[in-house]
C-alpha cells in the first residue's frame, strides 16, 4: 500500500489532477509546505495584498501570481493553480455558490492568485515532537471557527479572523507553542489557548468549517490563526467573484517545511 505522506509534491499534484485525491490534504506529501489559495480580479489584488500585510498571522503570503497566470513561480513553478487543488470554492457577491475540482473555465486574464501559509505545514513538526494531531488520527478535516477577533481593515477588506483548533495534552502545550512558533510564515504560534468562549466560539463541537474532533480529558483546545480567514472576509466584502480552496483542501508546494521555519 502506498504511503501518501512520503510522496513528493509532483506526485501529490498528479493524484489531485487525476481526481484520485479529493479530500483534505493533511498528511499528504509530508515535509512539504502546504498553502491556502485566494483568487481575485486584479483590481482588488492590491487591497487584498495590503490586507494580508496588515494581518500576517491569518494571511501569511508565500507567493502571488502575475495577473492572468496560474503558475506560482516562486513555490511551485511547474504547477497550475487551476487544477492542482482537490476542491475549490467559488464565491459570488459574498455567497458561496459552488464547490468544484477545477477552475479552468473561471480563470481569465484578470485573475491573480495568492498562496497563503497553512498550519498543515507545522503539523509534521508537531508529530516529530511526539505531539499527536487529532484530525490526522481521526482521518478527517481540521475544525475551524470564526472568532470575535477582527482583522485590521485594508481598503474594502475586513472581517473576523478564522482559527483552526487542535486538542493538545496539557503537558505538551508549552512544547506545541515552541514548535509552531518556529514557523511564522505558516501562522506560527497559537493566537489563543483554552476557553473557546473568550474568542467568541460558543460550541467547540460545531465548527464553522471542517469537522469536529474529540477533545479528551486532560487536553486543552489550542487555536491557531487560519488561512480560511479570506473566505470569512469574502462574505463581508462581497466581491463579484472570489475563488478559494475548500477548507482543508490545500495546494502542495515544492518547498520543504524547513524553508519557512526558524531554526
Amino acid at each position: 500500500m502506498q504511503s501518501f505522506d512520503r510522496i513528493n509534491p509532483f506526485e501529490a499534484r498528479e493524484l489531485i489532477r487525476r481526481g484520485d485525491w479529493v479530500k483534505p490534504t493533511s498528511g499528504l506529501a509530508g515535509g512539504y509546505t502546504q498553502a491556502n489559495l485566494a483568487v481575485l480580479p486584479k483590481e482588488l489584488a492590491f487591497e487584498f495584498l495590503l490586507f494580508c500585510q496588515r494581518n500576517p498571522k491569518p494571511c501569511p503570503v508565500l507567493d502571488v501570481t502575475e495577473p492572468g497566470s496560474a503558475i506560482p513561480a516562486i513555490v511551485a513553478p511547474h504547477a497550475d493553480l487551476r487544477v492542482d487543488i482537490p476542491k475549490y470554492r467559488v464565491y459570488r457577491h459574498g455567497e458561496l455558490v459552488e464547490e468544484r475540482t477545477d477552475i479552468k473555465d473561471l480563470w481569465d486574464d484578470s485573475m491573480v492568485g495568492f498562496l497563503l501559509g497553512c498550519s498543515f505545514t507545522f503539523e509534521h513538526a508537531l508529530l516529530n515532537n511526539d505531539i499527536s494531531v487529532r484530525h490526522i488520527e481521526q482521518d478527517c478535516n481540521v475544525p475551524m471557527f470564526k472568532t470575535n477577533m477582527e482583522c485590521i481593515k485594508a481598503g474594502r477588506f475586513e472581517g473576523p479572523m478564522v482559527v483552526s483548533m487542535r486538542p493538545i495534552p496539557e503537558k505538551d502545550v508549552v512544547r506545541a507553542v515552541q514548535v509552531t512558533s518556529r514557523f511564522p510564515s505558516v501562522h506560527g504560534a497559537p493566537v489563543h489557548i483554552g476557553n473557546p468562549e473568550s474568542i467568541g466560539i460558543r460550541d467547540i463541537a460545531n465548527p464553522d468549517f471542517g469537522d469536529p474532533v474529540e477533545v479528551r480529558d486532560g487536553e486543552v483546545p489550542v487555536f491557531w490563526a487560519c488561512g480560511v480567514t479570506p473566505q470569512a472576509v469574502a462574505m463581508h466584502v462581497k466581491p463579484e467573484i472570489m475563488i478559494t480552496h475548500a477548507p482543508g483542501h490545500m495546494f502542495i508546494t515544492d518547498v520543504r517545511d524547513e524553508k519557512f521555519g526558524v531554526l
